[in-house]
């Protein structure tokens, strides 16, 4: 659960980039929970997280990470990226101020010779400029390990075609316990 301080921080930075952080309040914690059942945990060495904010999904994703394993989280506003490397106190945790586009080089920075077992991403796709969410999913399509996953949770399907020129596998839900209700997306290359 967020503090206050960390939900008006995120209220915030919503109300000075809402194309950017889409959304008033951080997903909830069954949201959550029910995106990273997704996840084996035991295949995990390298997670990677697009717009971490406050730490929404970024602490339940380090307290099912196992110890030798690493988190890299990149987000463009540097607030956020701030805020968390002075809470977040945790080795295999990298933050990066950067683009999601990038990740192919931001992991051969931090993870050297590695691809992404997971991606998860709340970037508002459908708000991002043309031409930016298909960037980013080309760029994750080719940073995952072979029986990698790309895990999204949005307000929309707007990003659906998108994976479904990259991915051969996706899977969307509708997640009611939410505010407003999300949809959470799993994309894998069959």
């Amino acid at each position: 659960m967020h503090s206050f301080s960390e939900n008006l921080k995120f209220f915030r930075q919503f109300l000075r980039s809402p194309k950017m952080v889409g959304s008033v309040i951080p997903t909830s914690r069954q949201a959550i929970d029910a995106l990273l059942s997704e996840v084996d945990w035991s295949k995990a060495d390298v997670f990677v997280e697009y717009g971490p904010g406050v730490g929404t999904f970024t602490y339940p994703i380090l307290k099912r990470l196992r110890p030798d394993a690493r988190l890299i989280a990149i987000d463009t506003c540097r607030d956020f990226i701030d805020h968390l490397g002075a809470s977040a106190k945790d080795p295999r945790l990298t933050l990066v101020h950067g683009s999601a586009s990038d990740v192919k080089d931001i992991l051969e920075k931090y993870a050297p010779g590695q691809q992404a077992n997971y991606v998860l991403s709340g970037l508002p796709f459908s708000t991002l400029p043309e031409g930016v969410g298909d960037d980013i999913v080309a760029a994750t399509a080719q940073s995952l390990a072979p029986d990698g996953a790309f895990l999204i949770y949005q307000y929309s399907r707007f990003v659906v075609p998108m994976l479904r020129r990259h991915f051969t596998d996706v899977r969307s839900r509708r997640h009611w316990v939410n505010i407003p209700p999300c949809y959470l997306i799993t994309a894998r290359q069959g």
